[in-house]
């Protein structure tokens, strides 16, 4: 069996940050079909983690306003590679520390995930931030402007999840592995 082959693509709109494209591509039978990508420099999230006196882990969240939906989304921290040749986890700290307010004295990454694979190129890294101490926000952009900070246990925020309160993808895999990887290194 051959392989899909990407023959040309157009840009149909180059936007600040994105742009969409008509892409043509070739089938393994020589079939030819057209698809509208969205080309994307891709983006961060930082699951902010800081533990209580007894070690229990609580999560630092964003609450703000997303267009789209046209309602006030609780999230992690995140944001755009939007600055060339940045480094994910640079982005990943600038992000922390403009949003949440927070510097990561320790940044592991998670994953890198596919976010919607068929409408976008996007990678979406998120990372795992520890040993946080607190620096001046830097908000950018009206949403941010009215953007709340909330701290929640992570075993509440997990159970946002599950019950449908907490709805952003991003949120739902940085935490459910946030879960997983401190349960993994208490042991059984």
């Amino acid at each position: 069996m051959g392989e899909f082959r990407r023959l040309d693509e157009s840009v149909a709109h180059q936007g600040h940050v994105w742009k969409v494209v008509t892409a043509e591509f070739e089938a393994p039978d020589g079939q030819r079909f057209t698809r509208d990508i969205v080309r994307s420099p891709g983006a961060v999230g930082v699951v902010p983690v800081v533990f209580d006196a007894e070690g229990n882990p609580s999560v630092v969240l964003v609450s703000q306003y997303r267009p789209p939906y046209e309602e006030v989304v609780l999230e992690i921290p995140a944001g755009m590679r939007d600055i060339a040749g940045e480094d994910t986890a640079a982005v990943a700290r600038r992000e922390l520390a403009e949003e949440a307010g927070l510097a990561a004295g320790r940044l592991e990454q998670l994953v890198a995930q596919y976010p919607s694979p068929g409408m976008t190129d996007s990678v979406l890294t998120i990372f795992l931030a520890t040993d946080c101490t607190a620096v001046p926000t830097d908000r950018q952009g009206v949403e941010e402007d009215f953007m709340e900070i909330v701290h929640l246990p992570l075993a509440d925020a997990v159970e946002m999840i599950l019950d449908g309160r907490i709805r952003d993808s991003k949120t739902i895999s940085g935490l459910l592995l946030t879960e997983r990887r401190l349960r993994l290194a208490d042991g059984p």
